[in-house]
């Protein structure tokens, strides 16, 4: 899909452009609009069903000014990369598959934006974003406790299976998206990525806190593990 919608073009509104560095801070700007409007959310909620949640929320909030300082330093590399027109919405649930070929439905982008920011071009990476994690959304509705389905495993054997799951998946996926492409995948598209992947988490949790809260766990878990791997990497810990 973003190898054919980053071919050359005479048509402006789908010929390919390269990210400014004002396009970088717009990134940043977008990106701590959503954890700051994710952190309000998380802070107005008083009764988390689990102590591994409670741990979590707490954790993230002592991290804020961490976390923000880190989300500028994920953009500063997005100046030279590639911009095209993208789906916007993209997930699992967007991807059918019918008489051994897969389709893309569903290209009105992200229903919170408004139709000019739909149809502007970005970077394609945020399509990537938004099925990793829609990835952890379906180990999720497998394993998770309340409020989403649940397969009856012993709690350690679960945790181990979504774990696999999770990681196989989206190694997977990004092996072949990286190769498919015929373009970039180098150093400063993939620290790219996981600004992009932040602001996806950010939007879950205001969505979920405010449509879904039996939900909540699940961006909160996946936001988490965002925020300690790039926080401990920036710490020098790996």
């Amino acid at each position: 899909m973003h190898a054919v919608l980053a071919r050359r073009t005479a048509d402006e509104a789908f010929a390919p452009t390269t990210a400014t560095a004002e396009d970088a801070a717009g990134w940043t700007r977008k990106t701590e609009q959503r954890l700051d409007k994710a952190f309000s959310a998380l802070e107005k909620v008083r009764d988390w069903t689990g102590e591994q949640d409670r741990d979590r929320v707490k954790a993230l909030l002592s991290q804020r000014a961490r976390l923000t300082a880190a989300v500028k330093n994920l953009a500063k590399g997005g100046a030279g990369t590639l911009m095209i027109r993208i789906h916007g919405d993209f997930h699992l649930g967007q991807v059918l598959v019918a008489s051994g070929d897969a389709y893309i439905i569903d290209f009105e982008g992200e229903p919170a934006t408004s139709i000019a920011e739909r149809r502007a071009k970005t970077s394609p990476l945020r399509d990537v974003a938004g099925l990793l994690r829609s990835i952890d959304y379906a180990g999720a509705t497998l394993i998770e406790g309340k409020g989403v389905s649940t397969a009856p495993i012993d709690e350690a054997q679960r945790d181990r299976l979504i774990a696999e799951f999770r990681t196989r998946a989206s190694r997977a996926f990004l092996k072949e998206y990286w190769a498919g492409r015929h373009f970039g995948g180098g150093a400063a598209e993939r620290t790219l990525l996981e600004l992009f992947l932040i602001e996806k988490a950010a939007y879950e949790v205001i969505y979920e806190a405010a449509n879904r809260p039996t939900w909540l766990t699940v961006p909160v878990a996946g936001l988490s593990r965002l925020v300690k791997r790039i926080v401990d990497r920036d710490a020098g810990h790996g």
